[in-house]
């Protein structure tokens, strides 16, 4: 992208000068040549002047060389008499002008052309001068402006692949341009309502879900009453009965499957070691500038089947909560459990108020001044893989994050495992 505008531009420059400075450089040559004549002509104005009142005596060879300019020749011509010559006795490659003066005569000025000649190259010297100059100025505008367009479109490229990605999080950065701050606007509108249809989508299927079991589990006890009845009719209509919610049970649990796999279907085998270092070092220097410090206690060897970005992204909001509204060191831990793996994000400060407990992840909920988006939002990027993020203790907070762990076959050949635990 920068490439592309910069040589655009450059392109746009390079002909500009060309049509301009060419058509310049041969106007200014043609006129220093007409100055040229046209001082030759004045000069020889004077000295008709002169001639003219001195009647027929011929003006002295001092006066003259000093009213002709330097290197040059004066020829007067009048009629029955030979050529006066003043100056050099012969001027080579002159350029010249004649005027004419009294009864039929002539009075000529020549001078050499090389001095005419050094006047055009020094003009022409600086229109290319200034050709060049424009030509720098040109490049530098080209170069900060692909500069200035290319960054931001760059950044509006990765926010929308982090957006495809599952990615809501809204971005602050404005880039000081009317057209990409509306695009920036407009992402930023699309994440927040896009992040919640996701939630109001699961929510739907949570509802429905727990409906639908309810419902089903009620009618499977009335079916398990009828199928001890006394009439043997009663009893084998109640067990074909009860053996079709049994099916539906397993076709609700194979739909609730689908769509959790749906919602995952970016999820690969993801090593937790590598992103939450990569996220950690992201965050140590925010977090150094509060005066506090990250400690990052991740083995090797853990894999999980996620979305990479969206668990980055989860974790750093649970990283940059514990910046606004806990104390002390910040903990990134990881172990793993008896049926996920586990990441644990937790902080030495007061924790979560208790009225706020079971709230702390619904939207738009707050202890201080914030939004109250980040919970909420890393809940739904993790529950996006099939996950689950939990409030482990209110005070001190620990915050924790249940991953599915990747299946054997789909993880690759890792190097033997190394403790990565860096504390700091």
């Amino acid at each position: 992208m920068r490439r592309r505008i910069l040589v655009s531009t450059l392109l746009t420059v390079a002909v500009t000068a060309l049509f301009l400075g060419g058509p310049l450089a041969l106007a200014t040559w043609q006129l220093v040549e007409d100055f040229t004549r046209a001082e030759l002509t004045q000069r020889l104005e004077q000295l008709t002047g002169t001639l003219e009142d001195a009647g027929t005596e011929l003006p002295s060879p001092a006066f003259v060389q000093a009213a002709i300019p330097p290197n040059s020749r004066l020829t007067i011509e009048l009629p029955d008499r030979p050529p006066r010559v003043y100056g050099e006795p012969e001027v080579v490659d002159p350029v010249s002008e004649s005027l004419p003066f009294g009864p039929g005569g002539t009075i000529t000025l020549a001078q050499p052309t090389a001095v005419m000649r050094g006047q055009q190259t020094q003009v022409v010297g600086v229109v290319v001068l200034l050709v060049g100059f424009s030509v720098s100025v040109g490049a530098g505008v080209a170069i900060y402006t692909a500069r200035r367009l290319s960054d931001p479109l760059r950044d509006l490229a990765a926010r929308a692949a982090r957006l495809g990605a599952g990615d809501f999080r809204r971005a602050p950065a404005r880039y000081d341009i009317a057209e990409l701050d509306r695009v920036s606007e407009v992402l930023d509108s699309s994440a927040t309502a896009l992040s919640q249809l996701l939630q109001r989508e699961r929510s739907l299927v949570g509802d429905v879900s727990h409906q639908l079991r309810s419902r089903i589990t009620a009618l499977q006890l009335r079916l398990d009453e009828l199928s001890t009845h006394r009439d043997p009719d009663a009893r084998r209509e109640a067990l074909a009965a009860l053996e079709q919610t049994e099916r539906l049970t397993g076709v609700l649990d194979d739909l609730l499957e689908s769509a959790r796999a749906a919602r995952a279907v970016g999820a690969e085998p993801v090593d937790l070691a590598e992103v939450l270092a990569e996220t950690a070092e992201e965050w140590r220097a925010p977090l150094s500038a509060a005066g506090r410090s990250l400690r990052l206690r991740v083995p090797d060897g853990m894999f999980a089947r996620v979305t990479e970005a969206r668990l980055r992204e989860a974790v750093g909001a649970l990283v940059d909560n514990a910046l606004q509204h806990g104390e002390g060191t910040v903990t990134i831990a990881a172990r793993t459990g008896e049926n996920a793996l586990q990441v644990e994000v937790s902080d030495t400060g007061p924790g979560v108020p208790e009225d706020l407990v079971a709230h702390v992840f619904d939207r738009g909920v707050s202890a201080q001044s914030s939004t109250g988006l980040g919970l909420a939002l890393a809940r739904t990027l993790i529950e996006a893989d099939g996950g689950r993020l939990e409030l482990s203790r209110a005070r001190p907070p620990v915050f924790r994050i249940y991953l599915p762990a990747a299946r054997t076959d789909d993880v690759a050949a890792t190097a033997p495992p190394a403790d990565r635990s860096s504390p700091r």
